[in-house]
């Protein structure tokens, strides 16, 4: 399932595998992108902020809550869900009550 809101791209994970590292890092690669990994605690906060570069972001483990202040828009995202965040739209992050795992990638500029 897709969900397309203003330019940002919710996609479920709906794979018959488990998400894991490994292949959510391989299909980020065959499309070109060049992921990284970052965890935080529980409940960690990131404050609203915006990036000068598209971004993909999958959680791994855990969850997060995103935050849209612009768009009026909140969502949670669990293993294997993807988010496509373009460039300057104004994000926050609320990591979950477990923590969270995440690989996030910058988009190259064609």
């Amino acid at each position: 399932m897709s969900i397309v809101q203003k330019d940002v791209k919710i996609t479920r994970w709906r794979g018959s595998e488990h998400p894991t590292f490994s292949n959510i890092t391989r299909q980020m690669k065959k499309e070109g992108l060049r992921p990284y990994m970052w965890t935080n605690m529980a409940n960690h906060r990131y404050g609203v902020r915006s990036h000068g570069y598209d971004k993909v972001l999958y959680v791994v483990d855990g969850s997060i809550e995103l935050s849209f202040p612009d768009l009026g828009q909140q969502l949670i995202m669990r293993p294997g869900d993807r988010v496509d965040v373009p460039a300057g739209v104004r994000h926050g992050t609320i990591v979950g009550n477990k923590g969270a795992c995440c690989v996030e990638a910058a988009v190259a500029r064609k």
